[in-house]
Parts: structure tokens; sequence; C-alpha cells
């Protein structure tokens, strides 16, 4: 077990490590989007992506594999630390940004009955992942917390936690979420002029488990758990939408009254964890 002491200072990055991040981001990116145009492009493909383990190989694998090989296994160190503290504010955050983004929903339907109602029957268009998972629900739903570790690790681990410590973490989660939002193309090509109602949601998930990871000092256990959770809940709609918005909204509700404790001053695991100041850049002159 990790202690739950705040991690050291970060070692200052050079120019290399810049540049190998931004490789291990644009493999990524590329790998994760190529799912989308390359069976396209090149039908041949269709088979390797299609397959369960040859989808998994580029669409994970790759971006596993680049992070592994240019920026390494630091932002993953604290992978487990602070379990309770990161449970708190899981569930805080996770209750509070899925309110927000249920909201932000509720007004851009609002925004479509007025300005393009039509656009709102796009929605009853059948989701291709729930499609494909409908033949085995219940591997899916076990499958979910897989997959959310495997996204957790590349996406708050590598790609936000590689700025741990270095300036105002809100905005570094902020364009990740955005990021994390952005590579789920398929949305968009499924339910084009309505996909504007699904992405804040996604982009809220992002951003509060980007802030768990932050305020834990980069736990990655519980922040896995709940995305799996998150996508367990789609996947168990196949077997019974009732019982699934139930489970989702069981959670919410877990997180908001977590949020209502700890705002009214309960904090049974201490203060967040403050990551170190950023260290100055080798190549720059110090600060005056």
């Amino acid at each position: 077990m990790i202690p739950d002491a705040a991690p050291s200072a970060p070692p200052p990055y050079t120019a290399g490590a810049y540049a190998r991040y931004g490789a291990a981001l644009a493999v990524t990116v590329g790998a994760i989007t190529s799912q989308y145009f390359v069976p396209k492009i090149a039908p041949v493909t269709g088979a390797l992506y299609g397959s369960l383990a040859g989808g998994l190989a580029i669409v994970y694998g790759i971006p596993v594999a680049a992070f592994l090989g240019l920026v390494g296994v630091s932002p993953l160190r604290g992978y487990a630390r602070s379990m309770g503290r990161a449970g708190w504010e899981g569930l805080r955050w996770y209750g509070l940004l899925s309110a927000l983004a249920l909201v932000v929903t509720i007004g851009l339907v609002l925004v479509y009955e007025i300005l393009d109602p039509a656009a709102l029957e796009l929605l009853n268009r059948p989701n291709p992942v729930l499609a494909a998972a409908a033949s085995d629900p219940a591997f899916w739903i076990a499958f979910s917390f897989a997959v959310g570790a495997l996204e957790e690790a590349i996406f708050r681990g590598w790609i936000f936690g590689f700025w741990t410590g270095r300036g105002a973490w809100w905005v570094h989660a902020t364009w990740t979420s955005a990021l994390f939002a952005g590579v789920h193309l398929y949305y968009a090509s499924t339910y084009a002029e309505a996909s504007p109602l699904v992405y804040p949601t996604l982009f809220c998930l992002g951003f509060a488990f980007a802030a768990t990871y932050q305020a834990s000092g980069g736990n990655l256990v519980i922040v896995a758990l709940l995305h799996g959770a998150n996508d367990a809940a789609g996947f168990l709609s196949i077997v019974s939408p009732s019982l699934a918005v139930g489970a989702h909204l069981g959670l919410i509700g877990v997180g908001l009254l977590v949020a209502l404790l700890h705002f009214t001053g309960v904090r049974p695991f201490g203060p967040p964890v403050v990551p170190p100041p950023p260290p100055v850049a080798p190549w720059l002159p110090p600060p005056p």
C-alpha cells in the first residue's frame, strides 16, 4: 500500500520530456480516433478493429505502450494513495458534476426545443456501443471496470497526471477533460446535430475524475471504479432500463450527500493533498 504522504516535489522537466509527452499524446489521440475512420479508409482493417482483442490492442494497447516508453510510470506512482480521501473526494466530485451535467443537458434540451426540436429525434438512434453489447450484457457490465481502469490510467494518470504540481491544476483538468470528451467521436457520428447534448456529461465526468486525482495526490483506483460503475450502469440498461437509471441516480445521490456533508464541514480524511509547486524549467531564467 502506498502511504498517504503528499507526493515529493516533481523533478524539473526538460524540453525533451515535453516533446516525448507530446509525441505520446499524439499517438494516443491517433490510436483512439483511428477506430472511427481507418476501417472506412481501409476496409481490410475492419476485422482487426471489429474484434475485441484487436480493438483493445489498438485503442488502449498503443497508448499505454507509447506513454510507458516515452513518459514512464511516474504519473501513475500514486495510483493507490489516500484511498479513504480519494473515495470521499471521488464521490463528491462525481455527484456534483454529474448533477451539473444533468442541469446543463436539460438546459440544452430546452434550447433545442426552441431552435431545432426535430434534432432531438436523433437521440432515438440506437447507441452503437450498447447495440454491440446486447448479445452479452453481463460480460460488458463486468468489463466496464477493466475499460474504466485503462481509460483512467491513460487520461487521468498520464495525460493529466503529467502536469501535477505544474501550474493551475484546473487548467489542465479543463483541457484534458475536453480531450477525453472529444475522442468519443461515435456520439457525433451517431447523434449528429443532437450530439452536443452528450458531450457536457463526458466533460464533467473527466473533470470530476481529474479533481479526484488532484485532491488525493494521484489516486487512480477510485476514479477507475467510479468510471467503471458509470459505464456499467449504461450496459445495465440493456437488461433493465429502470434498474440502470436507479443505479446511476443512486450513485449520484450518494455523491451529492457526501458533497453536502463536505460543504457543512465534515472532512473525515482531512484536507486534500496539495501538490508541491512546479519547479522552474531548467532552460528558463529563475523568476525575479
